[in-house]
């Protein structure tokens, strides 16, 4: 029995291991594969990323010849350290760094050494590679902006890190990815695809000729061009109006969600974050914390919006069926209410009705306007709900899915938020508890492009196309089908004409009417928004925003704008003033307002700034803004 024991062991084991002999010698090529890599050499050839042009066919973005000082570390041999380190202007510290991490990296594959050679650096010293072995030099290309302007538009491009990689296998250690902007956005589109050369060597590791006579390599394919919705002009302007001065600027055209221009101050030249001063420069402009170039205030910059936000209030009044065009609210420089509670306003004429409600902006009304809404339903909390669900068709409080990858969605609170900001059902709170809401002054916070988009639909009298910059791709005959599908408010369209006639009565006769700019009929809103800080614990008043809403021509509409400047005052001081030049701007191609550019281009803001936060805390109630907390805490209705 033993014998035969043994007997069928050494059989199984013999059969186990003739199976595995022959599965590696018949079937396992990896062996031969990794032989033959110990004899070929690969080479990259990367290539050139597409061009982007704006909406009129100037070419923003371009490429320059770059070369980079590549290695493989398993074929480096003994070297001259000094001299190679002094042809590439670095320390020998630094190269032996540079040289262990490629070896980390891969032995066999190559890595980038010393990037972004210049042409001067690239002449010398390729003259005395052949002294360096298992060092070549690799051309590719780098971005050459042609514009200075626009850099949080159009991104920048930077080297793949071993993150990247691991979540994107088709890149390799060197290669170069869009970073922000339309660079990351398109990247796919941007990028091409890389050729491959295989070169094989001797048992001398000498090149002899490419590997089977180049049946393997493949040729490098030039990315896509593109051509964004920006209109160059208009984005370089308002650059330029915006200096000294932070905020943001979105204008879209209604009547397609073409972005025509997102300006965010301060910015900075995109020319910054190209070449081997890339990453130092970046730094520097990461780590400003106090004026943050590399903020959007555009698609970032969460704000409350002010008095442009009584536009949409009275919306939903006449929508919910609780006010009317021809009921006339009385105003006493404010708005009286709860247990002595005064939401103030400013000197007008009164009592008014909608629409000079919204030329002159009073509190009173849409204060008015507000309680109802939220007070038609048995509960505040469904009130609250209904109110936001009118505004989320307006894409506000979501990300709205433009095709930028940056950005907040602001917030539009709901029941859930006030329960818990309330600690309901311990404490009651009622519609008067969130009235600054009707003002665009509570718990309300939007981007700037929101305040854009929902100016467009309202130019458009109720509906608006997903916001988006890419206008065409290369070889696509059409743009993504999700940027031309009509988003229609719950707003009846009926309602937007009184709303329209309001905002057209703002440059006419009522807070922006020294803004109005010759032949252009323009609707707009002005707004100030009030600016409070947390310091110590305590609520402290700082100068207030300037915001604006526009758009023009008031029939067929062309533009639709947002302005938003940070500590700019009062909505007709600077941002007011910025929308209507950058109106006239796009649609006369001129200034003929040189009083309002003077007054704009030769402003500053930054004493404002660079001014110490002090200030007295405000008050519970200052006339302006309640807080919300005491309301429900002392069960105020």
């Amino acid at each position: 029995m033993r014998k035969l024991l043994l007997l069928v062991i050494v059989m199984i084991t013999g059969v186990v291991f003739a199976s595995r002999l022959f599965y590696l010698q018949v079937y396992d090529t990896s062996f031969e594969k990794l032989s033959e890599n110990n004899a070929i050499k690969i080479e990259y050839d990367y290539p050139q990323r597409g061009y982007i042009y704006d909406r009129d066919g100037e070419l923003l973005v371009s490429n320059q010849p770059s070369y980079d000082v590549m290695v493989i570390p398993r074929n480096v041999k003994p070297l001259d350290t000094l001299e190679f380190c002094k042809l590439l202007k670095i320390s020998k510290e630094e190269f032996k760094r540079k040289l262990e991490k490629a070896r980390i990296w891969s032995p066999r594959l190559p890595s980038p050494l010393y990037p972004q050679l210049t042409k001067a650096e690239y002449a010398s010293l390729s003259e005395k590679m052949y002294k360096f072995e298992g060092f070549y030099i690799q051309k590719r290309s780098l971005r050459e902006y042609q514009v200075s302007h626009s850099a949080n538009v159009l991104g920048f491009i930077r080297e793949v890190d071993e993150r990247i990689i691991k979540d994107n296998p088709d890149y390799i250690m060197g290669e170069l990815i869009g970073k922000q902007g339309v660079e990351q956005a398109y990247e796919d589109e941007l990028r091409g695809t890389k050729g491959v050369k295989y070169i094989q060597k001797d048992r001398f590791n000498r090149e002899i000729g490419s590997y089977k006579d180049g049946a393997f390599d493949t040729i490098p394919e030039r990315g896509k061009d593109i051509q964004l919705t920006i209109d160059a002009t208009l984005q370089k302007y308002g650059e330029e109006l915006f200096a000294n001065k932070r905020g943001g600027i979105v204008a879209i055209e209604p009547a397609t969600g073409e972005i025509l221009a997102l300006v965010t101050a301060p910015n900075f030249d995109p020319g910054l974050l190209v070449g081997r001063e890339r990453s130092a420069n970046f730094t520097k402009l990461y780590y400003d914390t106090i004026a943050k170039p590399l903020f959007d205030r555009g698609l970032q910059g969460e704000y409350s919006p002010g008095s442009p936000f009584k536009t949409l209030t009275a919306l939903i009044a006449m929508e919910e069926g609780v006010m009317n065009t021809t009921e006339k609210v009385y105003c006493n420089h404010g708005y009286v209410y709860g247990r002595g509670q005064k939401l103030g306003c400013h000197s007008h004429f009164s009592p008014l009705a909608m629409i000079d409600g919204i030329a002159q902006s009073c509190n009173a009304y849409f204060c008015t306007a507000y309680r109802r809404i939220i007070e038609k339903y048995p509960t505040p909390q469904e009130g609250i709900d209904n109110w936001k669900s009118h505004l989320n068709s307006f894409g506000l409080g979501d990300y709205m899915g433009y095709d930028l990858p940056s950005g907040k969605k602001g917030l539009i609170p709901n029941s859930d938020f006030y329960n818990r900001w309330y600690n309901y059902p311990k404490y009651k709170w009622y519609a008067t508890a969130t009235i600054s809401n009707a003002i665009g002054q509570g718990e309300v916070n939007l981007t700037p492009m929101q305040m854009a988009n929902f100016t467009a639909a309202i130019a458009n009298r109720g509906y608006w196309y997903r916001p988006h910059v890419i206008k065409s791709i290369e070889g696509q005959k059409t743009i993504p089908e999700e940027y031309t599908v009509k988003n229609v408010t719950t707003i009846a369209p009926e309602h937007f004409e009184p709303v329209v006639q309001g905002m057209f009565d703002v440059y006419n006769k009522g807070t922006a009417s020294s803004l109005r700019v010759p032949d252009i009929e323009i609707c707009g809103k002005t707004g100030t928004a009030e600016n409070y800080v947390r310091i110590d614990g305590k609520a402290v008043q700082l100068t207030d925003h300037s915001t604006f809403v526009a758009f023009a021509p008031k029939d067929n509409p062309k533009i639709a704008i947002a302005v938003f400047v940070e500590n700019g005052y009062w909505g007709s001081r600077y941002a007011g003033k910025i929308a209507s030049l950058l109106i006239e701007k796009y649609i006369k191609g001129e200034i003929t307002r040189t009083d309002l550019e003077k007054f704009v281009l030769e402003g500053s803001l930054m004493n404002e700034y660079e001014k110490p936060y002090t200030g007295k805390p405000f008050p519970i109630n200052d006339g302006k803004k309640i807080s919300a907390k005491f309301l429900a805490e002392n069960n105020t209705k």
